[in-house]
């Protein structure tokens, strides 16, 4: 099955509206002014790491291709923009037929970035860029928040899996999102059946405590879900008395017993007691599943212990205490006319304080040592250096307004872990710090 062509499963007719008020309010005083047409470049970027944080992971790259495929003013949504009054008829018809016929650069999806990093580069005229400003940065913020979290809880967890199962602690349709990024990030699975239909993540879960107290006793609960899942299906075992429940889990579903879990306590302590007993009962294959509020610092917390999974719920899907990235959109380069051979202004904020940024169509490379470890991140305006050609970052995603870079999210996930490693050691530390590398303007 193409899950690409599925398309959300849920009913929302158009992207359109997923902006701000002002982008059509600009838009309607620009072509007013006669300045809509006008040749643009807008870059995504943030100015800095969330604190603590020594690099970034890009992900939401293919929704944001989806979104702005999607991005269309049908008659519903301009029906709603005229009853609101939003802008005029001349806006109004002019928006009727949007369609973005630009180019959009970026960085491939599951690379990591660093401050200034142009993590997006989307090229057209001014009206047709503008408008899709709010959406890209509701995607790429949001979606790279947890994909980073995600990142740094897959390094502590080394070569242990790690379950997906936030979906009751965010919204529902950011639990899809969420899901898909902490694939990105590392984790192999997901409770999320939605996420699993939208985007094909494997999906993984069995029973909670519902179905222990549902019975009237614990050994009934364990006969009813091993006859009807069979012995290689997890039981949880912390509903009453742990000791106890692992010595019934193996009596009922044999040292053939696929997993037990453990959801609550002294994880480090349970999880060697339960090892220990498992072993004593010949269930030495039986794994062990931890969860409860683990966040990466917890994960790194039970490296020594015997565990074989993690499931990491709320923490993941808030970012780890970072739910955004402060990923901005701004205008870097104009051209005073539509004509594409027009030159290019660079233009920036200037402004007091952390707000200003650097004008100027920007290249971005990583410059490597001589173990193709990671130096620093280069940025440019002119002709790129020899020695990075080929060490440039950002790819065409969409050309004269078609997609041509979708890709399957096995291969982005494969692309994290492979830029992650490519990184200096330090990158994986938990401890706060500073962004892994420099970023280098010339």
């Amino acid at each position: 099955m193409n899950t690409a062509d599925l398309g959300l499963p849920v009913d929302v007719p158009s992207t359109a509206l997923f902006t701000d008020h002002y982008e059509l309010t600009m838009l309607q005083a620009a072509l007013k002014a006669g300045t809509a047409d006008r040749r643009s470049v807008f870059e995504v970027f943030t100015r800095r790491l969330p604190e603590g944080r020594r690099y970034g992971v890009v992900a939401g790259t293919g929704r944001v291709l989806d979104a702005v495929e999607n991005f269309r003013f049908d008659a519903d949504v301009i029906g709603f923009l005229r009853e609101r009054r939003v802008v005029d008829e001349p806006t109004l018809k002019w928006l009727a037929d949007y369609r973005f016929s630009g180019d959009v650069w970026g960085y491939p999806e599951g690379e990591v970035y660093f401050p200034g990093s142009p993590i997006l580069r989307v090229e057209g005229s001014f009206a047709e860029c503008v408008l899709l400003e709010t959406v890209i940065l509701s995607i790429l913020n949001h979606d790279s928040a947890i994909a980073a979290a995600a990142s740094r809880m897959a390094s502590a967890a080394g070569e242990r899996p790690l379950i997906e199962m936030g979906a009751r602690r965010t919204h529902e349709l950011a639990a899809v999102a969420a899901s898909r990024a902490a694939y990105v990030g590392g984790f192999a699975t997901t409770s999320d059946l939605a996420a699993g239909f939208r985007y094909d993540i494997p999906t993984v879960g069995t029973s909670a405590h519902a179905f222990t107290l549902l019975h009237d006793d614990e050994r009934s609960a364990f006969e009813a879900q091993v006859a009807s899942l069979g012995r290689g299906t997890t039981l949880l075992v912390d509903t009453y008395d742990v000791t106890q429940a692992v010595r019934t889990a193996v009596e009922v579903a044999g040292p053939e017993l696929g997993a037990v879990r453990i959801d609550s306590g002294d994880l480090l302590l349970v999880a060697h007691r339960v090892r220990q007993q498992l072993d004593e009962l010949g269930a030495t294959d039986t794994k062990i599943i931890v969860t409860s509020d683990l966040d990466e610092y917890a994960i790194a917390s039970l490296a020594a212990a015997p565990v074989d999974a993690y499931g990491v719920g709320t923490q993941l899907v808030t970012g780890s205490g970072h739910p955004t990235c402060s990923m901005v959109y701004k205008l870097v380069a104009r051209a005073h006319s539509a004509d594409p051979k027009a030159p290019l202004e660079a233009v920036a904020k200037k402004s007091l304080g952390a707000k200003s940024s650097v004008g100027g169509r920007k290249w971005a490379a990583r410059r490597t040592d001589a173990q193709g470890v990671a130096e620093a991140e280069v940025i440019g305006t002119g002709p790129v250096p020899a020695e990075l050609e080929d060490r440039q970052l950002l790819v065409q995603l969409i050309k004269g307004g078609s997609v041509v870079a979708r890709e399957p999210l096995d291969a982005v996930r494969a692309r994290h872990a492979q830029a992650r490693g490519r990184l200096p050691l330090s990158a994986t530390q938990l401890s706060r710090g500073e962004a892994v590398i420099p970023t280098e303007y010339i």
